[in-house]
């Protein structure tokens, strides 16, 4: 009697016997796979796409599964009242205080800008977009730095001033800021008596001043009014010319066109730094001698500044940000001052005006340029 054979898959378990058709079947397979391995090898092509499509999940897999496990890459919001093309100078110093603190962009941190384009009714609406995102900080000048402190409580915020931040309530003190803002205040509104003191050193004969200021901007008042006690026992006469917006501002000079007066005083604003090219040229092509507030409007072709570096405030500023995503709290951090104030000289642009600048001056000078 013939044997019965047992017919099982060609997968079954091991030991088990298979059909004469089942192994020929397996042996087909094998052959056939073997050539097409053969052939593919021949032709020189590659894995199928089914092999290449499968390799690909896996690595999306992996680098998902890596980015995971990485901690998320801190964002900074960078809130300011002006516009980037003229703040540019001051926001690459700020990068350069951001390294210093071993933090590069685009590296291991983010940098979200908000920019009010002049329009300081603009800002509390971006202060809130950049809470809503949850930024790790924000960063400000005075007008952005108040609209930040409205909007929250718990994010640090880290300005540059130059206001009194006591006095406009961004911190209770510069040893003991509390809260959640520090910075950098640079003074620069606490020196307009000491420049209108440069300006009758160097044009004596000028009575008559005109002073651009943006009554806006926060401590213009008292400003106006410590340079009005300084022209007053200089024996000097303030015309005012207010101006909030850049339209105000070409106002405010065909104004003072028209009224001709000797010299000419910039108080510092955000505005007035957004627009010094304007104000340089009208300076310049008027035979106005002027003084600022800043060493970019003599680079740009005034006549004078006096006051603290910006850009080496700006730098601080970026230190401070580094420190704070490091993790320490701006309660803990004093608001930087200046410790040093620098009279810079365009000699060119006195030549031009036909103003001779006296010999103590210049030796006195921290930068001439000729």
């Amino acid at each position: 009697m013939r044997g019965v054979r047992t017919s099982i898959a060609i997968g079954g378990r091991p030991g088990q016997r298979r059909t004469g058709a089942a192994m020929k079947m397996r042996h087909r397979k094998t052959t056939k796979l073997k050539r097409r391995k053969e052939s593919t090898a021949r032709r020189g092509r590659g894995p199928s796409v089914a092999d290449m499509q499968e390799q690909l999940d896996c690595l999306t897999r992996e680098l998902v599964e890596a980015r995971a496990q990485q901690p998320a890459m801190p964002v900074i919001g960078h809130l300011h009242s002006a516009s980037p093309n003229t703040w540019a100078p001051f926001v690459t110093a700020f990068r350069d205080g951001l390294n210093e603190a071993g933090y590069v962009e685009g590296q291991n941190v983010a940098i979200d800008f908000r920019w009010a384009e002049n329009r300081d009714d603009r800002l509390p609406a971006l202060a809130a977009d950049l809470v809503r995102r949850q930024v790790a900080v924000i960063v400000a000048n005075t007008p952005g730095a108040l609209a930040a402190k409205a909007a929250t409580t718990t994010i640090p915020i880290v300005f540059s001033s130059g206001s009194d931040p006591v006095k406009l309530g961004l911190v209770a003190s510069f040893s003991r800021p509390g809260g959640n803002v520090t910075g950098v205040s640079f003074f620069t509104n606490d020196l307009d008596a000491k420049r209108l003191g440069l300006l009758h050193e160097l044009a004596p004969r000028a009575t008559v001043i005109a002073v651009l200021v943006d009554p806006n901007f926060p401590d213009a008042a008292d400003r106006l009014r410590e340079l009005q006690e300084a022209a007053g026992t200089l024996a000097k006469q303030l015309q005012v010319f207010n101006a909030s917006t850049a339209s105000e501002i070409d106002a405010a000079l065909a104004a003072l066109a028209q009224r001709r007066p000797d010299a000419l005083i910039e108080m510092a604003s955000p505005l007035m730094t957004a627009r010094r090219y304007q104000i340089v040229a009208f300076a310049t092509r008027h035979a106005l001698p002027a003084i600022y507030p800043a060493r970019e409007n003599v680079i740009a072709g005034g006549l004078m500044s006096y006051g603290p570096s910006r850009t080496e405030a700006y730098h601080q500023v970026g230190v401070y940000t580094g420190r704070i995503l490091k993790g320490e709290k701006p309660a803990d951090l004093p608001v930087q001052t200046p410790t040093k104030y620098e009279l810079v000289i365009n000699l060119k642009t006195a030549n031009a005006l036909g103003v001779t600048v006296p010999r103590i001056m210049l030796a006195g000078a921290d930068e001439v340029i000729e």
